[in-house]
């Protein structure tokens, strides 16, 4: 076990005030594999401190030195490619070959790509009598989640930084050991002090003190809808610029036009990419009343095609959830689900055959539009099939929820599929299965949040416009 005992604060380890700690489990074996410090209101009051004394000298640097600090980090965190995954794959129970491309790729790239942004960006411009600028927003306060844990912090850190900004950073409790990690990255890339500070905690204490501190400008929230409502209510008292990125039921849409198989196949693999963990994870299969027999088929087949085991096992397709209360919450929705009527086509709620570890069998179930695993977030191994009527009525049921992060469309006629995505209320929406870009805007409508992450538009985030204006000659 690694018990880390500091918080990273103004460009050194402090030692932690609390003897409190957070266990971090294996969520393969449930044994504990690491203990991080609860950090205090005082220790995430002086981290504000550090990232506001080292404002003005980092938002002062050319952004070409900001970038070349972010390709260090890039090319630090790459050195660590096999240290960080296993530990990602041990804390949230990514498959270890899935962690190594998506749970550590990913952010390798986004550092690199931010870097690129922060050179290629237009940061003034003339309009009219006036000279435009884009000017970085000031100390952020980052709260990220367990599910995508380093990508998530990337997406937030790596972008403030280019921007100019000065960031302190609370990770996930559940999932913090990737963190650390990366916070030594950066205190190899020698940042100037209190560019960078991390302060682990709970979110009622650390989170809480992020949202509300007069001295952040910003909160960056990923996690529950739940908790986002609650950053937010903190930031308004203080008029702070708020981004959140929040939960999801997202919608895939197979028109009666096609590919079935592709279909069927490609939205199961949406919904159990980190066993169904992702906030965009298409977890409603709209299908039509005519072709259900087929789907169930079809469904029943490939999600046969899943094994499911430890984390670390090079033979996983599927790994465990994060924790035993993400599992038995999960297995309480799908009994609730079938309780309300639901028919189970594949799955449910017997757990599979592992003495340890927190492992959900997947699952597929018929639901009604307005049953609860229609309508809310599982987070889970759980798709739901709902059947529609006419094309019509696929868009309404699609849209017929508080939630608009991602979705899909899927038929042979691409102009027919884009017309019906054109409708559909949500951030994101995939044709035929296409791949995720990492430079296109992500984020969500309605109570899936508030701003966009990825490339320029999730750079953008962590700026202010001035206008200043000058005399007509």
């Amino acid at each position: 076990m690694h018990a880390f005992n500091a918080h990273y604060i103004a460009g050194h380890w402090v030692p932690a005030k609390s003897k409190e700690t957070f266990l971090v489990h294996d969520s393969s074996t449930e044994e504990v594999m690491a203990s991080v410090p609860a950090g205090t209101a005082e220790e995430t009051a002086v981290a504000i401190m550090a990232a506001r004394a080292a404002f003005d000298g980092w938002a002062g640097l050319p952004a070409q030195t900001r970038a070349d600090y972010l390709d260090k980090i890039a090319t630090g965190l790459k050195a660590r490619t096999d240290e960080v995954a296993t530990a990602i794959a041990r804390e949230v129970g990514m498959p270890l070959k899935l962690a190594r491309s998506v749970q550590v790729g990913g952010p390798v790239w986004n550092w690199a790509n931010f870097a690129k942004v922060t050179r290629a960006f237009e940061w003034e411009e003339r309009v009219g009598n006036s000279l435009v600028v884009r000017e970085p927003i000031g100390v952020v306060g980052c709260i990220t989640p367990w599910n995508f844990p380093l990508n998530q912090i990337t997406l937030k850190v790596a972008a403030a930084l280019g921007a100019g900004c000065t960031v302190v950073l609370k990770p996930s409790e559940i999932a913090p050991v990737n963190a650390m990690l990366l916070a030594e990255i950066i205190h190899e890339a020698g940042l100037p002090p209190g560019v960078f500070n991390l302060v682990n905690g709970a979110g009622p204490v650390v989170g809480e003190v992020l949202a509300s501190h007069p001295e952040v400008d910003m909160v960056s929230f990923t996690g529950s809808t739940r908790a986002g409502k609650r950053v937010g209510e903190l930031a308004s008292q203080s008029v702070k610029k708020v981004a959140l990125e929040l939960g999801g039921k997202s919608a895939s849409i197979i028109l009666d036009d096609a590919d079935f198989e592709a279909a069927v196949k490609g939205t199961l693999s949406a919904c159990l990419l980190n066993s169904g963990q992702t906030c965009s994870a298409h977890t409603r299969m709209l299908v039509p009343e005519h072709r259900l027999a087929e789907v169930k088929a079809l469904a029943q087949a490939a999600i046969a095609k899943y094994n499911i085991g430890p984390s670390l096992e090079e033979t996983s397709r599927l790994g465990p959830l994060v924790s035993a209360a993400q599992r038995d919450r999960v297995l309480g929705l799908i009994e609730q689900g079938i309780k309300e009527g639901a028919e189970v086509i594949a799955g449910g709620a017997a757990r599979p055959s592992f003495d340890k570890g927190y492992f959900v069998q997947p699952t597929i179930l018929r639901v009604q539009p307005g049953d609860t695993l229609a309508r809310e977030e599982i987070f889970g191994p759980v798709l739901v099939i709902i059947t529609y009527r006419d094309e019509d009525e696929a868009v309404r049921i699609a849209n017929n929820t508080i939630y608009g992060l991602g979705g899909g469309v899927w038929s042979k006629d691409e102009a027919r599929a884009v017309a019906v995505a054109r409708r559909v209320r949500t951030g994101q929406v995939d044709i035929n299965g296409a791949p995720f870009n990492s430079n296109a805007p992500f984020g969500g409508y309605k109570q899936s949040g508030i701003g966009r992450e990825n490339g320029k538009y999730g750079f953008e985030e962590f700026l202010e416009y001035k206008a200043i204006q000058f005399k007509p000659s």
